[in-house]
């Protein structure tokens, strides 16, 4: 039994983060407590917990990227097993919260997913949600338990810094991003640029225009998330096209599916700068990709929660 500030706390790694549980754990100075998922040979998941978590500040790390259904069923059955068991807390730190690109309904009859998705963890038993630079913010509205939104703004504004980089225009890859890259372009006292797009379908992105003034400069293209990279990479050729030096890309969650790295090697982009809310493996971690870890940062909220102190000074 792990006692951390007079609290019993345990922390549990499913499938999903492992690598990044460890080093939240390593940070806290609390080892990562024991469960075994199994399958059944249906496709069936079955979650066993060895060890007593009665009367225990729980917290079960999972992101919930590809295979994104499998990963939250996964959490969703942790979670019940957990509030069966007599957790005192289930708090779910999701560096990446699957659905969440689905906020709103977009046409008449289509779902509202990071809504249910939100409504089946509260239903499952988390008492808590810690997140990651949702898609969204209005998610946070679709949560009846505390929700916490950390960013990775620091991180990476702290490594862009660092680079030394002159002539830099901050660019957002759509309007909607646009407040993103004000943040950004504050801390490096730059200018910003928009990228005009069109988007005729998921996943398909077409430039139209780029608004603001992007010749001669090293421009960072800041976002979210990066998927299939098909919208970075053209705007990297459409910024390339209009007299842009160097282009570095910026995001949180490097999704990176299909042929994403692919399509980042052939762009004329320098580097892409990510953080390990998702765990990549290997051979996706091409020498164009830096990976900026976000264990401290979720490790000190963690301390904070446990010892009932307030969160959002880590979050500036």
């Amino acid at each position: 039994m792990a006692v951390f500030h007079g609290s019993k706390v345990k922390i549990f790694a499913l499938s999903a983060s492992t690598e990044l549980a460890e080093e939240i754990a390593d940070f806290i100075g609390i080892p990562i407590s024991k469960c075994e998922v199994m399958r059944f040979a249906d496709g069936e998941i079955n979650v066993d917990i060895p060890e007593t978590v009665r009367g225990h500040k729980v917290f079960v790390i999972q992101s919930t990227n590809s295979p994104v259904n499998e990963r939250i069923m996964e959490l969703l059955i942790m979670i019940d097993a957990l509030k069966r068991a007599s957790a005192r807390e289930v708090n779910i730190v999701m560096p990446y919260y699957g659905y969440s690109r689905q906020d709103r309904k977009a046409k008449a009859r289509q779902p509202i997913s990071a809504k249910l998705v939100a409504d089946l963890l509260q239903r499952a038993g988390a008492t808590r949600v810690i997140a990651m630079d949702l898609h969204a913010a209005q998610i946070q509205g679709f949560f009846d338990i505390p929700i916490d939104n950390f960013r990775a703004m620091p991180l990476i504004s702290k490594y862009l810094c660092d680079k030394k980089l002159t002539d830099v225009c901050v660019v957002s890859p759509d309007h909607g991003g646009a407040t993103r890259a004000r943040d950004l372009a504050n801390v490096l006292h730059s200018p910003i640029a928009i990228i005009d797009k069109m988007r005729p379908e998921p996943n398909v992105a077409s430039v139209m225009n780029i608004i603001g003034e992007v010749k001669n400069k090293n421009c960072i293209i800041i976002d979210d998330m990066v998927d299939t990279a098909r919208s970075i990479s053209a705007a990297a050729y459409a910024l390339k096209d209009a007299g842009a030096k160097k282009i570095y890309v910026c995001c949180t969650h490097p999704l990176l599916s299909g042929d994403a790295n692919k399509r980042i090697e052939e762009a004329p982009i320098e580097e892409l700068v990510c953080t390990n809310t998702i765990e990549l493996p290997k051979e996706k971690l091409t020498p164009k990709i830096t990976q900026l870890s976000v264990a401290n940062l979720l490790g000190q909220g963690i301390i904070n929660i446990i010892d009932d102190q307030g969160v959002s000074s880590l979050f500036k």
